[in-house]
């Protein structure tokens, strides 16, 4: 029998413009206040029945003069990364409708761009809510619609409100798209429409839930009917222990029924589980399955769209985004080939070099193993649960090839393991634990590089200081000024005119031997080769003499001269290419 579905709604965007405060406000609750950093990093998902929509919506509903059929809304709220690409069905993403949730006073950002570019992928239509209209300046929340509060505005305000979604606008049409504000949209089918609203205040959110639920009836309904009676399909949200039922799975069910005591096989990293049905649980309406305080009831069975929680034995190779089917015992070897073919589309793919990665789970691997892939950075092995020796023994062979790479990523995991040869970076919030990476890597390369640099002649300009010769030869001891940069021991010395003309023998300062000469001091200078008086005077400018090779060597490294040191480097290079007009090109 053949019934209409809730349409299946994902959240996304970037980090902190909003997503669960959005959901907080319909649902009202308050799940944000429980996340690491405040961000959403598991995948949760909560039904909205049609009452509620009607509810929150008014009398706007009925201007769209439609008849609803569709139950009502499953949102999943995602994290701020690309873990929602993980939450597939055979063929595509799970989700049926989009909102792209975007801070109007920030715009657009690497992730909000990321979360678009998936959806286009898919070809899953979006609507995009820019929240945080509260925050513009001098607005003042009033009570009716949006529209009518936006009108309500000073002209100042009106002003920047038309801007920032304007804005908007021109950025969604780099990514190609054309949009418009929700009320001047012409064709839903050409047209993306944006919602200005506040999580907040609530001011936006009705119109929100009332073009979401106009474009499912309108262009999904074909889409949402599924076969109450079919066996059901479905994706592993997550994997919890719960006292008195042991391991459970939290399901979004996307396609026909699930019963007690069904047969399901569950896709797995190795083989596939097959087990059966011990019990099942729905979450009330508007509740958020994520929430350790959300009540669940015992039901005999659940039809799509929904969440649901399965009690069942032998789930402790269960995985987060893997698919589950539901089916006649008979069926299942069947089913095991199907989700193995299924799981083949999302193996991720390794290199011979590269960073080793772990995970809580295959939708937080994948999303670390994609934002990884966009930064160019390889991975070498992957895989979910703590960091093991074998992870560390990998990452430690990278340090002969490229040290850059000697490390273990691990989100969301824990390791007890020492690793005193590698870095290893953990943290429950996936951005963050990216950014500890690149900034490590950044300061490794600048290590690297600053160790390059000091292995070479360093450009130096000095100035033989008058009156201050002690000695005028075998060798000529003499007082010098370092005009700019820095010099060392044992460094050959050029006149202006390009002659090698001394070699420094050792240096002083206050009476003590030193290697290295800075510029702004001034030293004693012991010089071979010279006689002050005759081929060397008081007053005269001396150069380091680099070499040609050492000469290019220091431009690519130029970011770490100081400005004066690159001008003497230009010095040193017209003085040179006198006699040898591509001397250092």
């Amino acid at each position: 029998m053949a019934k209409t579905r809730s349409p299946i709604c994902v959240v996304v965007g970037h980090v902190d413009h909003g997503k669960s405060s959005l959901l907080d406000y319909i649902r009202g609750t308050t799940i944000v206040e429980t996340e690491a950093g405040r961000i959403t990093q598991a995948i949760g998902a909560s039904i909205v029945p049609m009452d509620t929509i009607k509810r929150l919506c008014g009398g706007r509903l009925s201007a769209l003069k439609m008849a609803f059929t569709i139950p009502g809304l499953l949102f999943i709220d995602t994290p701020g990364h690309a873990a929602f690409a993980s939450l597939r069905k055979r063929g595509g993403n799970i989700a049926d409708i989009a909102i792209v949730v975007v801070d109007i006073n920030e715009g657009f950002k690497p992730q909000t761009i990321e979360s678009i570019e998936i959806l286009k992928t898919y070809k899953t239509p979006f609507v995009v809510a820019a929240n945080k209209i509260d925050l513009i300046p001098s607005w003042k929340t009033k009570t009716e619609s949006i529209i009518d509060d936006i009108n309500g505005q000073d002209p100042k305000t009106l002003g920047t409100v038309e801007t920032r979604l304007y804005e908007l606008v021109a950025r969604l049409s780099e990514l190609g798209f054309q949009a418009e504000r929700f009320d001047r949209v012409e064709d839903y089918t050409k047209q993306v429409g944006i919602i200005p609203l506040s999580a907040i205040t609530g001011e936006g959110v009705p119109e929100l839930l009332m073009v979401i639920a106009g474009l499912a009836q309108r262009f999904l309904e074909q889409g949402l009917r599924v076969d109450a009676q079919g066996c059901a399909k479905g994706t592993l949200l997550e994997v919890k222990e719960e006292k008195g039922l042991g391991k459970t799975v939290d399901v979004i069910i996307y396609d026909g029924t699930i019963k007690v005591n069904d047969t399901i096989v569950i896709g797995s990293i190795d083989k596939p589980i097959i087990t059966k049905v011990r019990a099942l649980f729905e979450p009330a309406p508007l509740a958020e399955m994520r929430d350790r305080r959300t009540k669940y009831q015992a039901v005999k069975e659940a039809s799509a769209a929904t969440g649901v929680k399965i009690s069942a034995p032998e789930l402790d190779r269960a995985m987060a985004g893997m698919p589950l089917r539901a089916c006649a015992k008979e069926d299942a070897a069947t089913l095991t080939q199907e989700i193995m073919k299924e799981i083949e589309e999302v193996v991720i793919e390794t290199d011979k070099e590269g960073v080793v990665i772990k995970a809580d789970t295959l939708g937080s691997l994948e999303a670390l193993s994609l934002l990884l892939r966009q930064k160019n950075i390889p991975i070498k092995r992957t895989g979910i649960g703590p960091i093991s020796k074998k992870d560390i023994a990998d990452a430690e062979a990278n340090i002969e090839t490229e040290p850059l790479y000697a490390v273990v990523l691990g989100f969301n995991v824990k390791s007890d393991i020492e690793a005193p040869k590698i870095k290893v970076f953990s943290n429950n919030v996936i951005y963050r634990l990216l950014d500890d990476y690149e900034v490590w890597m950044n300061e490794t390369i600048k290590r690297k590089e600053a160790a390059q640099l000091d292995a070479l002649v360093r450009p130096c300009k000095m100035r033989i200081m008058p009156g201050y010769v002690f000695r005028q030869s075998n060798p000529a001891i003499c007082g010098v000024e370092i005009v700019a940069g820095k010099v060392k021991a044992g460094t050959t010395l050029l006149n202006v005119q390009g002659q090698d003309i001394t070699t420094i023998k050792a240096m002083q300062k206050e009476r003590e031997n030193v290697s290295v000469a800075q510029e702004g001091e001034q030293i004693a200078m012991s010089l071979d080769r010279v006689t002050i008086g005759r081929n060397l005077h008081e007053g005269d400018i001396l150069l380091a003499d680099v070499t040609e090779p050492e000469f290019r060597k220091l431009k690519d490294l130029k970011k770490f001269l100081t400005d004066r040191e690159i001008d003497v480097l230009k010095e040193l290079a017209a003085i040179k290419r006198k006699e040898n007009q591509t001397w250092g090109i």
